[in-house]
């Protein structure tokens, strides 16, 4: 069964969206905030978002960004508002699709096969020199090894190897890959960039040749080293 993340404020189109979704096979978990989204999806596996505009506190466009920083999970965004700006805001801050109020139960189902088949048929793979990163399925592996990464190990390592030789500053990281969370401390960048070196090199790859700290500043993936 594919899950679906349900982020509306209103308790009765979650009910609504559950009642037309769940009989298709799906899972639907609820969220009554874009906080809670990040949270969730920070931790769990989904399948793809139903987003609804307009929320208090944090948006639909600020939630859908956010969760853009280290998630290629597809997103629907739900919304009354039909204006051409509304939508194109919307798929540029990383939507894949949008779908305004009052909705058909058959054309929503329709349009949540549509996205996720498109998405999954696509290779989501980010590749070097043996190592392989599977961002649909959030898989790490090293020639036949599995490296059991945690979703923000595998979205910083995703951040390195699609950005080789540039210098991230810690600042950057914590504000790309922790954006929501802003009691969280440099230090904790520091322990989840060790965590990832370990992982490389109990999995027979060269980390230290590549995943270099750059002293005052923070760190980067270097493209040069032998193998």
């Amino acid at each position: 069964m594919k899950t679906v993340v349900l982020v509306d404020d209103e308790q009765r189109m979650l009910d609504l969206l559950e009642l037309y979704i769940k009989p298709h096979g799906y899972t639907c978990m609820k969220m009554k905030s874009g906080h809670e989204a990040l949270q969730f999806l920070d931790r769990e596996h989904a399948d793809i978002v139903l987003l609804d505009v307009m929320m208090p506190e944090m948006d639909g466009w600020e939630t859908c960004e956010r969760i853009r920083a280290f998630s290629n999970i597809p997103i629907i965004m739900l919304t009354a508002r039909d204006a051409a700006q509304e939508m194109v805001k919307g798929l540029k801050k990383g939507a894949d699709d949008y779908i305004t109020k009052p909705f058909n139960e058959d054309v929503l189902l329709a349009r949540i096969e549509a996205v996720t088949r498109r998405v999954h048929n696509q290779d989501n793979h980010v590749i070097f020199r043996g190592l392989k990163l599977n961002e649909s399925a959030y898989e790490a592996h090293y020639n036949t090894k599995t490296i059991p990464l945690t979703p923000k190990e595998f979205s910083l390592l995703c951040l390195f190897l699609k950005s080789p030789d540039h210098v991230y500053s810690r600042d950057h990281l914590l504000s790309t890959i922790w954006g929501f969370k802003t009691d969280t401390e440099d230090r904790t960048i520091d322990s989840h960039i060790r965590n990832i070196r370990e992982k490389l090199r109990h999995a027979g790859f060269p980390a230290d040749q590549h995943l270099k700290t750059v002293w005052g500043i923070g760190y980067k993936w270097s493209s040069v080293g032998l193998i």
